[in-house]
């Protein structure tokens, strides 16, 4: 029977195919995490966006329907303080939207909030013990940590640089997401804030795997075998893939980013920071054009979007976040399972 070349993961993870479909906050649901388990991937189910109440219930889902291992992903982001100043100014530069779009100026801005882990998240890991727990923006307190690893979960983290890479394997991480620019979604950046120095997958895993003595996940346009393949070659041990599962029918996008996501050019993503304040790869409009995709004008993450929601929900295509990552024109419309194993194949004949 053909194996992988490199089973570190498998063998760390205990799964079949060396695949990660991606936390996606927002699109992901307990259908794709199931529908990626039973395809011998590692499933993953987000929880910055939930609940605690939201992830127990998305976790017990999960549980019910599949015994294979989980990934359960949290934010490690520190809340920010109050800044009532910068919100002011942030509103007033959307206030000629509010006009044109006729929505109230004047009213409470909505709090937009992506909570970071905590004891009571730590409360949830210790009552479902998923085999796998990972972090974005670097890793919860040490107390924290330890309370994760002792539930039996194997602990990952994204690196965006080898710096980052480093610092993660130097404090417990059993595996690590080396995290091109090319990726979709929030960047994993938590040591530097200077996105211009930021690097493709390339040109980071090969660096980052000969840094560390842990395997290595490839994230970063990676939508097809060939993409598996290359980072095969690099020496990662598995790859981790976001953007093509958004194509799926168990994603949950809006219908603006459905459509965006069939149309953009491979061109038509760029970093931003206006829908939460971190910088994000997303599908370009009109917000983006007209206000600069990087404006330091917005507030710390995660409260950037707060001011967005009211014109967001006058205009979903101008106004909401479309996340994509660079990989996007190679999406196709395919189930999560058949996906899934259709990468696996693929890149598994052409590594013989």
């Amino acid at each position: 029977m053909s194996t992988w070349p490199d089973t570190r993961i498998l063998d760390l993870l205990g799964i079949e195919v060396p695949i990660i479909q991606a936390p996606m906050a927002g699109a992901t649901t307990t259908a794709m995490v199931i529908a990626a388990n039973e395809a011998g991937a590692l499933g993953s189910m987000p929880a910055a966006a939930l609940s605690i109440e939201q992830l127990r219930e998305a976790l017990t889902t999960i549980r019910q329907a599949s015994n294979r291992p989980i990934n359960v992903n949290f934010f490690c982001h520190q809340t920010p303080a109050p800044d009532e100043a910068r919100d002011t100014h942030w509103k007033a530069l959307l206030e000629p939207y509010y006009r044109e779009l006729g929505a109230d100026f004047d009213a409470p801005t909505p709090m937009s909030n992506r909570a970071p882990f905590n004891d009571e998240a730590c409360r949830v890991v210790e009552e479902f013990r998923p085999e796998v727990v990972s972090f974005h923006f670097g890793l919860p307190e040490k107390s924290l940590l330890d309370r994760v690893k002792a539930s039996g979960a194997k602990v990952l983290s994204s690196a965006t640089t080898v710096e980052e890479a480093l610092w993660l394997e130097q404090h417990g991480c059993d595996a690590i997401i080396a995290m091109g620019i090319e990726a979709g979604g929030h960047r994993g950046m938590f040591l530097s804030e200077d996105i211009h120095s930021q690097i493709g997958l390339f040109a980071l895993l090969p660096q980052v795997v000969d840094a560390v003595s842990v395997p290595v996940i490839a994230a970063g346009g990676i939508a097809d075998a060939r993409g598996i393949v290359a980072a095969f070659a690099l020496g990662a041990s598995a790859v981790q893939i976001g953007t093509a599962y958004l194509f799926t029918p168990q994603a949950t996008v809006t219908a603006s980013h459905h459509h965006a996501l069939r149309h953009a050019q491979a061109s038509e993503t760029a970093l931003t920071n206006l829908f939460t304040g971190r910088p994000a790869r997303g599908i370009v409009n009109r917000v983006m054009r007209e206000l600069g995709a990087m404006n330091p004008a917005t507030p710390a993450f995660p409260r950037a979007g707060g001011a967005l929601m009211p014109l967001k929900a006058r205009d979903e295509a101008g106004f909401s976040n479309l996340w994509a990552g660079q990989a996007v024109r190679l999406g196709k419309d395919i189930s999560t399972y058949a996906l899934t194993c259709e990468l696996a194949e693929h890149a598994l004949a052409k590594l013989q």
